[in-house]
């Protein structure tokens, strides 16, 4: 006769006693939160359903208006451009016998729509023309380059860092100064920082790349980083790596550090180079600290705000600084909060991304 099925015991008197003491332990934390974060939060995403307005009287407090904050954001279009005809109808073209089109700006501004769409970029497709139009423009592009510079930035600070890290975790004279000294560019005010660098890529010849590269005979003329469109996102990304490098370094070296040294030892012994220990040991026992590492430089690079103020102003947004200038310059609190509250989702999605990828919920168990 077979046994009856042992029923599993719940949690005992003195451990549910315990969870209670925790949670009333806790709850002084859980009150803070509520009011440094999830209150402000709170009042961000409310104001964004508003039309309300900074500074503004009583009287013109924001009334509730829906999405309409979000669709004069997010609202895009995609349409043909047409193509220029003569005074007898025929598609006109250039020199070269290329097509030539009708101004994609004043063409999307000719449409019969209820919004009105401006440019935001143009491409071809199979010898089509197309162009995107958004009714926000400036923050479709502050999206745009915002998402290119933290990628590009990020990118490039791991793989750096990651040289830096396991140059600086071999023994070598004078490890210890090289090791201060590459937290000089992370320890300078990013403000002091994008001023040098501003200097630095002057479009005349006081900018010392400019001075460099034309008495290298490298280039013929002056390179205007700032004030050519295709350069300015670069040029951020240059000055951003340059800062933010060390401080993925220092997170690796500190990841490279809980490595036991025996494991290279037994791999030495059974004959594996350099390259087969940094796949087999270093990179698989190092993942959870570059997870961390990447979730919080690519969080870090998604709100940049003061390199793209302090450079460029209003010439040029992030999404961060497009925020700003909502609200401080423009004073429309519905539309700027709105905005953040875009900034807010993005940000959690790419959190969700490095969380499942790198597989970050599995460290504890």
């Amino acid at each position: 006769m077979a046994a009856p099925p042992v029923k599993a015991r719940g949690p005992s008197q003195l451990a549910r006693g315990e969870e209670r003491t925790a949670l009333w332990l806790l709850l002084p934390s859980f009150l803070i939160i509520a009011l440094v974060a999830l209150y402000p939060l709170g009042r961000v995403v409310m104001s964004s359903f508003t039309n309300e307005r900074f500074a503004a009287g009583a009287e013109l407090r924001g009334e509730f208006v829906g999405l309409q904050n979000y669709q004069r954001l997010l609202s895009m279009t995609i349409r043909e451009v047409p193509r220029q005809l003569d005074g007898d109808g025929n598609p006109v073209v250039d020199a070269a016998g290329r097509p030539a089109y009708q101004n994609a700006r004043l063409f999307l501004r000719t449409l019969g729509t209820p919004m009105t769409f401006d440019a935001v970029n143009t491409f071809d497709v199979f010898g089509t023309r197309y162009v995107l139009g958004a009714t926000s423009a400036p923050f479709i592009r502050a999206v745009w380059d915002t998402l290119v510079f933290t990628i590009t930035s990020v990118f490039l600070e791991t793989v750096l860092g990651m040289i830096i890290a396991l140059t600086l975790a071999t023994k070598f004279i004078g490890r210890g100064v090289m090791r201060a000294a590459m937290l000089v560019p992370w320890a300078i005010i990013t403000v002091v920082s994008a001023r040098i660098w501003e200097w630095m890529l002057q479009s005349t010849r006081a900018g010392f790349f400019n001075t460099v590269l034309t008495d290298l005979g490298l280039i013929d003329s002056s390179i205007a980083f700032f004030q050519t469109a295709s350069l300015q996102v670069p040029a951020m990304v240059m000055i951003d790596v340059w800062k933010t490098t060390p401080f993925m370094a220092l997170l690796l070296l500190a990841g490279l550090a809980t490595i036991p040294g025996e494991l290279y030892e037994a791999a030495e012994v059974d004959g594996a180079g350099p390259f087969r220990k940094y796949f087999s040991i270093t990179l698989p026992l190092l993942t959870p600290t570059l997870a961390v590492a990447l979730i919080f430089r690519t969080l870090d690079a998604l709100r940049v705000f003061d390199l793209f103020q302090v450079v460029y102003g209003e010439a040029r947004y992030s999404m961060a600084s497009y925020a700003y200038y909502q609200l401080i310059a423009a004073r429309n609190v519905g539309l700027s909060s709105a905005a953040s509250v875009v900034i807010f989702v993005i940000i959690f999605v790419f959190a969700i991304l490095y969380i499942r990828a790198l597989g970050v919920e599995r460290d504890g168990d």
